[in-house]
C-alpha cells in the first residue's frame, strides 16, 4: 500500500502518527538486546579461538569467558561454535615406539606407582621421547614434565635418540628448577634412561630412578598425554621441511603457549605457570 499511497495519508488513515510509524520500521530494521548481546559473543569467541591457535573446544573457550566475568551457559558456548564451524582439536589414540628396552642395564622400581598425589613442584618429573617427521628425516624430542603442575621443565631435539638426547634435557630441568634431594624421575625402561651416564646424573643430583612397567604406556599417562596434545594441536597440521623449521615450532608451542597460555583440565583450567604461581 505504501507504494500507492502516500506514508502520511495511510497513518492518517490507520489513526498512527507518522513519528511513531518510523519509530516501529526503526525498531524493525535494528537487531534487538539479545541478537546484539550474541554477535559480540560469536566476535569473542572467534577471538579466543584463534588466540589458542583454533585448538580450544567449548569446555575451555566456556572456561575463559567465565574468567573474564561473562556467565554463558556451556550449551549455548557450544552450539554458538558449531553454527561458526568451529571446534577443537580432538585427541586421537596415539602409541610412540622410541623405547629400546632390550638391554642388560639396570631397571628401577616403579615409584611412581606407590607414591602419593605431589603436593608441590619439584617432586615428581616425569619424561619420556617422542619424533617428528619432517623432509630431512626424523626429529626426536625428548621432554622432562613436573608431574605437580603439568609444565614441560626440559626439552631438547636432535637428530639422533641417544643418552645426549635425554641428558640434554635433564640438564633443561636441572638448571632452571634446582631440584631438592630425592626428587623421583619417571620414565620408561629405554636403553637412555637406563644407561650409566644417565644413572650417574640422577645419582649426582641425588634422585631416585623409577621406570614403568614393560610395554605399558599408562605408567607415564602425563607424559603421553603431553606427546598426544602436541602432535594434535600443532605438529599434525603442518609440514615440516627441515629440523630447524620444526625445533622453532615445537619451542614456539611449549614456551609461549602450552606452558604459559594453554587452559589444562586437570588444573582447573589454568596454565600450568599460572598453576605454579598460585599454589607455590
Amino acid at each position: 500500500m505504501k507504494t500507492q499511497h502516500p506514508i502520511r495519508s495511510l497513518c492518517d488513515a490507520m489513526a498512527v502518527s507518522t513519528s511513531g510509524y518510523y519509530d516501529w520500521v526503526h525498531r524493525q530494521t535494528q537487531p534487538g538486546p539479545r541478537a546484539q548481546e550474541t554477535a559480540e559473543l560469536v566476535t569473542e569467541i572467534l577471538r579466543l579461538h584463534q588466540e589458542s591457535r583454533e585448538t580450544y573446544g567449548s569446555p575451555r573457550i566456556h572456561e575463559q569467558l567465565r574468567q573474564a566475568g561473562r556467565a554463558h551457559g556451556r550449551n549455548r558456548i557450544a552450539r554458538l561454535m558449531r553454527q561458526q564451524g568451529i571446534c577443537g582439536r580432538a585427541k586421537g589414540r596415539f602409541r610412540v615406539r622410541t623405547t629400546d628396552s632390550n638391554h642388560d642395564q639396570p631397571i628401577a622400581p616403579n615409584r611412581l606407582a606407590e607414591l602419593p598425589v605431589p603436593t608441590g613442584i619439584n617432586q615428581i618429573w616425569v619424561a619420556d621421547i617422542t619424533y617428528i617427521h619432517t623432509d630431512e628425516g626424523w626429529l626426536f624430542l625428548a621432554g622432562v614434565m613436573d608431574y605437580y603442575s603439568r609444565r614441560i621443565v626440559g626439552w631438547s631435539m636432535e637428530a639422533d635418540i641417544d643418552t645426549r638426547l635425554i641428558l640434554k634435557a635433564w640438564n633443561m630441568a636441572v638448571t632452571h628448577r634446582e631440584p631438592p634431594p630425592e626428587l623421583v624421575f619417571h620414565s620408561d625402561r629405554g636403553c637412555q634412561y637406563a644407561s650409566a651416564d644417565f644413572r650417574q646424573a640422577l645419582q649426582n643430583q641425588q634422585a631416585l630412578a623409577s621406570m614403568s612397567r614393560r610395554a605399558c604406556c599408562y605408567d607415564n599417562a602425563a607424559m603421553e598425554s603431553f606427546w598426544s596434545t602436541l602432535k594434535q594441536e600443532m605438529v599434525y597440521r603442518r609440514t615440516f621441511k627441515t629440523r630447524q623449521e620444526a625445533r622453532q615450532a615445537i619451542f614456539d608451542y611449549i614456551e609461549v603457549f602450552y606452558n604459559r597460555r594453554r587452559l589444562h583440565s586437570s588444573l582447573n583450567y589454568q596454565s600450568p605457570l599460572d598453576f605454579e604461581n598460585q599454589t607455590n
